[in-house]
């Protein structure tokens, strides 16, 4: 797999409200039959002896997103991690653009999660010791960006997002949605090719909930990223394009769960530019080695 290269300044900003995603990048349907940007195939992992996955296809086009849903122990956020290369399977084989990833090294591996991928996690996950500001910045610099370009363009995502003013907070003085915010600001400042959120909206309230989805479905399309979203909330995967139910390590047919008030409103569509204004994995696991 190539090794991506550093970023430019222009290349880290968010793009101005009402733009499409990049034309490079354009928003592929999963039943076009285009080959999918991200895929998996026969997906099986064990933990000791313990079947988490089963034997699990999925595919994920350019600029879909796809909700991943199922039960506590479904074996929804082990794919996740199997996707996103934090866990390399027992089984099966995932691919990037036609490309291995379970046969990269843990630290090509890492370095794969730092620059092509982005994350958002259940509680944020934000490092204490930094600012909103520098937490968003991060992930550019570890790519190679500079520190000023990288901080004035995690600037311009925090005020695209609704935090301007808010920059020189640390996550202790951030309510729960700004720290989501944050984190979806993090996880977008290198424009990845796919987004992973495990469970972005489980710490949080109905209405916080539904703000933080809208913001990150309309901020991963602007940007043409792909995105997987794991969750037991159906409200939750309707903001989707698509979705897939697990039980068991399996895909299984979509059933009901239980969830409600996350999801978009009657009427209201998720967009495909940023808003003007909006009303399980560790840190480690993704800029560190894989477990």
């Amino acid at each position: 797999m190539t090794d991506p290269t550093i970023p430019a300044p222009g290349d880290l900003v968010p793009p101005a409200t009402g733009t499409a995603p990049d034309a490079a990048r354009p928003v592929t349907s999963a039943w076009t039959g285009a080959a999918p940007r991200l895929a998996g195939r026969g997906l099986v992992h064990r933990f000791g002896t313990t079947t988490a996955l089963a034997g699990v296809d999925v595919d994920l086009a350019d600029g879909e997103s796809l909700a991943v849903m199922g039960p506590s122990g479904s074996g929804k956020s082990t794919l996740l991690h199997v996707l996103a290369g934090i866990i390399v399977p027992s089984g099966g084989t995932v691919t990037l653009r036609g490309e291995p990833v379970q046969a990269l090294s843990e630290k090509k591996r890492s370095l794969l999660r730092r620059t092509r991928y982005g994350f958002v996690f259940q509680f944020g996950q934000l490092l204490s010791e930094l600012s909103a500001l520098e937490n968003v910045a991060l992930p550019a610099m570890l790519t190679g960006a500079s520190r000023s370009d990288a901080q004035a363009a995690a600037g311009q995502w925090l005020a695209a997002l609704g935090l301007a003013g808010a920059e020189g907070r640390r996550p202790g003085e951030l309510s729960g949605g700004q720290a989501q915010r944050v984190a979806v600001a993090r996880a977008l400042i290198t424009r990845p090719e796919v987004v992973f959120a495990d469970e972005p909206t489980g710490a949080l309230d109905q209405q916080t909930g539904h703000d933080v989805m809208k913001v990150l479905v309309d901020s991963t399309r602007a940007v043409g990223s792909s995105l997987v979203v794991v969750t037991h909330d159906a409200d939750v995967a309707a903001w989707c394009d698509r979705r897939i139910d697990m039980r068991d390590g399996l895909v299984v047919p979509p059933g009901s769960t239980t969830g409600e008030g996350v999801g978009p409103r009657p009427g209201e569509k998720p967009g495909r530019a940023l808003p003007d204004d909006l009303g399980s994995a560790r840190v480690s696991d993704v800029f560190g080695g894989a477990r």
